[in-house]
């Protein structure tokens, strides 16, 4: 079992990340269509749940506290809204007026490759500025509130912040002229990758950590105090952090439930419709002073 453990450590990220994806790619360029990425998502949902269990970085993180259905709830409306953003994809083109120079002529895996960094570029840049900005923050804030990080957590978003981040990782690629197939790729990454930024899967990535914005990065990200936890923004890579001098790591440090939240809101909504509902009630002088992090 020890063995097995060690292994499921350093071959987690490499086969989710890059078995998903590669199976995404197969199901459409094979014509299963895009029920074929439910499915798959679904499974990957499964397999990350199972492997925080057998393999966790901390046990009490995988204990209910109160907070699975609201998660739930979360992922539900996001990822449904995900796919209606997707659906709607050839309402836009239309309507948008674009450049039409997406490369359609690449193999399938290069177009995705292409969405993925361009994508990752616009989502990490609002996230960026949601620290800063006291009304993004504010909506931002429902994602900080956690108190334990696991698989679902990626999806726990208010979904005015969902949308504002949706638009600025998928402008440039509308106006590019990105095909659906491609769309429906790329959202289908972006769950894979939310899912391994939050899992509890106490995982080894070695050298990844300079590339792939991973969970052992990510948790640095949900410190609950300002300026410690305004790094790595990143959403699929570092490259974006790196640039912007926010890149953080460190090897020894280890993370418990009295790390995570929003420092002075201790007591932040924790159910779903307050969640919803908490962004526009009027801010307490902490909120309208300090943007970053309410904070934190």
């Amino acid at each position: 079992m020890f063995v097995l453990r060690e292994l499921i450590k350093v071959t987690y990220v490499p086969l989710m990340l890059g078995g998903f994806l590669a199976a995404a790619l197969y199901a459409l360029a094979g014509g299963y269509g895009y029920g074929a990425l439910l499915v798959l998502l679904l499974l990957a949902i499964g397999i990350s749940f199972a492997l925080e269990r057998l393999v966790p970085y901390e046990r009490q993180w995988n204990q209910d506290r109160g907070d699975s259905w609201r998660d739930v709830l979360h992922a539900f409306v996001n990822e449904g809204a995900n796919a209606s953003s997707v659906a709607l994809l050839p309402l836009i083109v239309a309507i948008v007026p674009g450049f039409d120079i997406w490369p359609t002529d690449w193999p399938m895996w290069g177009q995705l490759f292409l969405a993925i960094l361009i994508a990752d570029c616009g989502i990490t840049l609002v996230h960026y500025a949601s620290h800063i900005h006291p009304t993004l923050w504010r909506f931002h804030a429902v994602h900080h509130s956690v108190k334990r990080m696991y698989g679902f957590n990626g999806l726990m978003k208010h979904p005015l912040h969902q949308a504002i981040e949706t638009l600025g990782g998928t402008c440039p690629l509308i106006l590019m002229g990105i095909p659906l197939d491609i769309a429906a790729l790329l959202a289908f990454a972006v769950a894979i990758q939310l899912l391994l930024q939050h899992s509890n899967v106490d995982v080894k990535i070695g050298p990844l950590r300079y590339i792939l914005a991973l969970s052992p990065l990510h948790r640095f990200h949900h410190i609950k105090w300002p300026v410690e936890g305004d790094v790595n923004f990143g959403l699929f890579t570092t490259i974006w952090d790196r640039m912007l001098g926010t890149a953080v790591y460190d090897a020894k440090r280890r993370f418990s439930s009295n790390d995570l939240g929003i420092g002075k809101e201790p007591n932040y909504p924790d159910t779903y419709l307050a969640q919803l509902i908490r962004p526009f009630k009027a801010p307490s002088k902490t909120e309208a002073t300090v943007p970053n992090q309410a904070a934190e």
